[in-house]
Formats: structure tokens, C-alpha cells, sequence
């Protein structure tokens, strides 16, 4: 951010008073422009017990499997947001269900919230954003090639509840910042 949206001055960094972070700080008018974590909504959707997957047609990841999930919009819930999704990536109309995981990805200021859903009905094809969609069985799901640490996370801890028969919630926190980076 280099300038203030409410007056069109420059911003500098700095902690404002009686806070603890630093924040962009408008230099003329004083207001301080919070940033706060995007939140993505995305489901696990299964069907006579496959599970739907679609392969990214756009970065990051381009290329890699995924489930339906994706940033979610101003004025809509968070179960909205996944359903949405599920269309846009996969043409799937889906009955959202409980909620499986959220994943705190420090590293890149978002919180992805995953749902359980099924299909309302049997069809479902590619999305603008997607490649291909297919349904795996969970001895085919091509782990590998699994776009996200977050998604990866929400289909084991999926999978694992359906093998005992339970539908726990599930958290996690991933942070990259700290990785060494592969030479």
C-alpha cells in the first residue's frame, strides 16, 4: 500500500499508539488501513464413496489437482462461498455439510475453511478454472500431484474420519516462512 484510500496521501509503516503491529499509517489525515487474512471456503466433495477433484487451470499451481475451494466474496457465508465454488470449478451442485478443517496458511495471510458436502445430483464437468474433474477412489487419489499442503491436509483427515466413521473438525497451521528453500 503506498497511499491513503480515504485522502490519496502517502502512507508510511509504523505501530500506531496503544497497538502492538505495524500498520500502513496515512501520513496527512492519520488513518490507519488494518490488513487482515483472506479467508478461502472449499469442500471435500464424495460421491458413492469417490471423492471429486478438479486439475488447476490457472496459477498457482497450474496442473495440479485441487477440491473446489477459492476466495470467498464480500457478502456471502462461508458455506455460500464453498458451494459457489464447487460450481465454478467443477459445474457441481453440492449439499453443503459439516465443517472438516481449517487451516491457518501464515505464511501467505489466509485461512482456508473446508466443509464436507456431497452431490446433489450426478453431474458435474470442468470449470473455466479447471482442466479436468474426476472422481477417485481413495486408493487413486494422486497424492503427488495434490496442489495444496491445506488441501492435502483436508482430504487425509477426510478420509481417515470416514474410515472410522466420525466427523471431527480438524486445525492446522502451516508457515513456509521458516522453510529452507530447495537449491
Amino acid at each position: 500500500m503506498k497511499f491513503c484510500s480515504e485522502c490519496g496521501q502517502p502512507v508510511t509503516v509504523k505501530i500506531p499508539e496503544g497497538d502492538h503491529l505495524p500498520r500502513f499509517v496515512c501520513t496527512a489525515c492519520g488513518t490507519i488501513h488494518y490488513q487482515n487474512p483472506r479467508i478461502i471456503a472449499g469442500c471435500v466433495i464424495e460421491t458413492e464413496g469417490k471423492i471429486l477433484l478438479c486439475k488447476r487451470a490457472i496459477e498457482p499451481r497450474l496442473g495440479y489437482w485441487t477440491i473446489p475451494a477459492g476466495f470467498m466474496e464480500n457478502g456471502e457465508s462461508v458455506q455460500n462461498a464453498a458451494a459457489r465454488e464447487a460450481v465454478e470449478e467443477a459445474l457441481a451442485q453440492v449439499e453443503i455439510g459439516s465443517l472438516l478443517a481449517i487451516v491457518n496458511v501464515l505464511h501467505a495471510h489466509q485461512v482456508h475453511i473446508m466443509f464436507r458436502a456431497t452431490l446433489r445430483n450426478p453431474a458435474f464437468g470442468v470449470g473455466p478454472e479447471s482442466l479436468e474433474a474426476a472422481l477417485y477412489e481413495e486408493k487413486d487419489i494422486p497424492w503427488p500431484e495434490i496442489a495444496f499442503p491445506s488441501v492435502e491436509f483436508a482430504l487425509r483427515r477426510y478420509l481417515d474420519d470416514r474410515r472410522e466413521g466420525v466427523e471431527r473438525m480438524h486445525f492446522k497451521d502451516i508457515d513456509a516462512r521458516n522453510r529452507p528453500r530447495p537449491l
